[in-house]
């Protein structure tokens, strides 16, 4: 798992917790189930089971993989369209392209995010490039979906390419833990994804035995995915491991710690940390269209299928028949 990696943490800016802190509490930990997305890549649904009044800005996010694919496996999505939301791709491990209808587009690799603001909405597809497909390889990311308020789901979108190398990397006092700020700030410290709904993004490696105490925004909720490996939760160290999130209460600090022990194959604790001001608005979701009403969702599909959401560059050849993700 090498997204962007460091030989010292401990020549990186560490992460101070103000004195007085409020410990946030893990109000649950849940399973992500597993499933498969696309045209077949296998994925865990993290958010799965958990109430939404916890989760929002967050609408849901797909762990996908990690899979080592055979030569001619590696699976990506058909072209698809988005309203009213965005979407964050992460690429941990292998290679992903990335197009749209409204001119962004990219190839992003280990450690490089794509962040697309679909607005009032647009046609995409991600799939691994031809040599890929050819060769096979190791492929691991995560895809998370970020409500818009009722203001901004109309706006023009807008594509973001943001590489590994300007993400914002940070570490403990002790040096035990690497944090990479994708987007929004942690103690001062501000990631390079920019966000019309004020979020924090945060991948953390954790070596064995290690533990973390970071000050989080109070008007902020706090989740935690545990991407791989096995640790502890909260100031009671609740168990989580591969698979799980972890719900944190109010307060403006959240714990994580690495078992002493990590299994072979996921030497450390590999967690993704997510905060977000929730926007509290109405919401209707169905399919890859996030809106505020039902009249709204119907209006989207109504668009969808009348052209009106963009239509598939010549360059691919397709025709936009493949129905939407579900």
């Amino acid at each position: 798992m090498p997204a962007v990696t460091v030989e010292n943490p401990l020549a990186l800016p560490r992460v101070a917790v103000p004195a007085g802190a409020v410990e946030r509490p893990v109000l649950t930990v849940t399973t992500a189930p597993q499933g498969f997305e696309g045209e077949g890549f296998p994925v865990r649904r993290a958010f799965a089971g958990i109430n939404y009044r916890h989760l929002d800005p967050f609408i849901m996010m797909d762990q996908m993989g990690e899979v080592e694919y055979a030569p001619g496996e590696p699976k990506g999505t058909p072209w698809h369209p988005h309203r009213g939301f965005e979407t964050v791709t992460y690429i941990i491990d292998g290679i992903f392209d990335h197009q749209d209808s409204n001119g962004g587009g990219g190839t992003i690799t280990n450690g490089d995010t794509q962040w697309m603001t679909a607005g009032s909405g647009l046609l995409h597809i991600e799939a691994p490039p031809e040599h890929l497909v050819t060769s096979g390889g190791l492929f691991h990311g995560l895809q998370l979906w970020v409500n818009l308020p009722a203001k901004d789901k109309m706006m023009a979108p807008r594509y973001q390419d943001i590489r590994g190398g300007t993400v914002q990397l940070l570490s403990t006092p002790d040096g035990g833990a690497l944090l990479r700020v994708i987007a929004g700030e942690l103690d001062g410290h501000q990631g390079p994804g920019i966000t019309h709904t004020p979020i924090t993004m945060v991948h953390a490696t954790l070596r064995p035995g290690a533990e973390i105490t970071l000050p989080w925004r109070e008007d902020f909720n706090g989740l935690a995915y545990v991407l791989a490996g096995r640790g502890g939760v909260g100031a009671d160290r609740r168990p989580v491991r591969t698979g799980q999130t972890a719900v944190f209460g109010a307060g403006s600090s959240l714990t994580v710690r690495a078992d002493e022990k990590q299994d072979s194959n996921t030497p450390d604790l590999e967690v993704v940390l997510l905060g977000g001001r929730p926007i509290r608005e109405p919401m209707a979701h169905y399919g890859p269209f996030v809106m505020n009403t039902r009249d709204e969702l119907q209006q989207a599909f109504e668009d969808f299928q009348k052209g009106r959401l963009g239509t598939i560059p010549a360059v691919h050849g397709m025709s936009s028949e493949g129905g939407p993700r579900s």
